[in-house]
């Protein structure tokens, strides 16, 4: 009976969503040309909607740096369980980092503020040179110095990861790839996620694409060391990546009581939030907090709970194996949520508005956009004015000079004593007048 209650209301809770989450989709695979998009909406933890296009059911997906979500999982297990204090220095854990690195405390490794240096280059290419062990990584950093002084900014590198994974496999003595199927894959019973490209190119995967010229052309997978796993190189199914996202909010794998201390942005010298939370991607928007993380402008995953009150939690899963545009995958998930709720999620609803303006090809409705954003300014016109820059941008980077320019028009009419919305839309033009012939 218990069971039947439970379906009911998830069926009940799916169908106002499934068209409009299915119309979101489609239309995200037209304006932004996605071969295979593979989308899951979970409410309070019940699935509400699923669905796979141009893809098989258990296809795998690359997920790139979402397999870091798995090793700061493992991470605070050990701080859970108080094998592991996050403000003693790595070096208490594992010998062989680069002396200036001996004092940098666990917490700013997991939280990007270390300030240490990436260890590879790609130099735009999908092939590399890397260091042929995990040690000989960090010996090759010994000379360099920090980027920045521990603590007083964010600066995102794959580095910091290498550290965790040696403080793991000093921790559990054995290598990475084990510790993680052990402790998390198989624990779950996940049948269709692998960790490295040996295992999972001998499953049904999704052929990855990336665009050049407005054209998708294939994107072949990077040939990483094995110790890169622990950041790059992890390949899941839809539904076993939201087995796992539901698993971390249960508090199956890291007690709930834990994941509220755990889940707070780290503070910056200065104050300010650094933008991890122990790991995760840390946000706030419309009342809710959300931990998450993406896989370069291909994937990212959500999760999203009221940070006062009752209300709804959700997990969103977003996976898609590139674009013509390399649209942000932030941009496509912030796309759902505006479909969710569009009262509750304003400013994600503010960016798509904006966006199905700017790609038309003519300024039809044009009016009464900008009388809503005007109604919108009078509310919290800061707050609008970041919204619009941003979304902006993100359209400089995958739509071209064009659509953001549409875009930072109206920040200019909206906000005209903005220095910044004229400067933005003074970028947007240069950039337009450089394309020009």
């Amino acid at each position: 009976m218990a069971l039947v209650v439970v379906l009911l209301a998830g069926s009940a809770l799916a169908a106002p969503l499934d068209r409009p989450l299915s119309q979101k989709m489609q239309a995200n695979a037209q304006r932004y040309v996605i071969a295979s998009q593979a989308v899951l909406v979970a409410r309070n933890g019940v699935s509400i909607y699923r669905h796979v296009a141009g893809a098989r059911r258990d296809e795998l997906f690359p997920l790139y740096s979402l397999s870091k979500l798995l090793a700061s999982v493992l991470v605070m297990q050990l701080v859970e369980n108080g094998s592991l204090d996050l403000d003693k220095p790595a070096a208490s854990y594992v010998q062989g980092l680069p002396q200036h690195w001996q004092a940098i405390p666990l917490r700013h490794f997991l939280n990007h503020t270390s300030g240490l240096p990436e260890y590879f280059d790609l130099g735009g290419k999908n092939t590399g040179s890397f260091p042929p062990t995990l040690q000989a990584a960090f010996d090759a950093l010994a000379s360099q110095p920090l980027v920045f002084d521990t603590g007083s900014s964010t600066r995102y590198t794959q580095t910091n990861f290498l550290v965790l994974e040696a403080v793991l496999e000093a921790q559990y003595g054995q290598p990475y790839t084990q510790i993680a199927r052990e402790r998390i894959i198989d624990r779950l019973g996940l049948k269709h996620s692998f960790l490295g490209l040996a295992n999972a190119s001998r499953q049904e995967m999704v052929r990855s694409f990336i665009g050049k010229d407005g054209r998708l052309q294939d994107d072949p997978p990077v040939q990483w060391p094995e110790y890169a796993n622990v950041h790059a190189q992890l390949f899941m199914s839809l539904d076993d990546l939201a087995a796992f996202l539901h698993a971390v909010a249960r508090g199956d794998l890291v007690g709930k009581e834990m994941l509220r201390k755990l889940w707070l942005p780290q503070k910056l010298n200065n104050g300010q939030d650094g933008g991890f939370a122990s790991g995760w991607e840390f946000g706030r928007s419309g009342g809710y907090a959300f931990v998450g993380h993406d896989g370069g402008t291909k994937v990212r995953v959500r999760l999203l709970w009221p940070e006062q009150g009752d209300g709804d939690t959700y997990t969103i899963v977003y996976l898609t194996n590139g674009s013509a545009s390399n649209v942000w995958s932030r941009t496509l998930v912030e796309s759902l949520m505006a479909a969710i709720d569009p009262a509750r999620f304003r400013m994600e609803a503010i960016s798509e508005s904006l966006i199905g303006y700017a790609t038309q090809p003519d300024a039809a409705g044009r009016e009464a956009l900008l009388r809503q954003l005007q109604a919108d300014a009078a509310r919290d016109g800061a707050a609008l004015e970041r919204r619009i820059n941003e979304t902006g941008y993100a359209m400089l980077e995958t739509r071209g000079s064009a659509t953001a320019v549409k875009i930072f028009e109206l920040n200019t009419q909206l906000f005209p004593q903005s220095a910044n919305a004229r400067d933005s839309l003074a970028q947007a033009q240069a950039r337009a007048a450089a394309k020009s012939p």
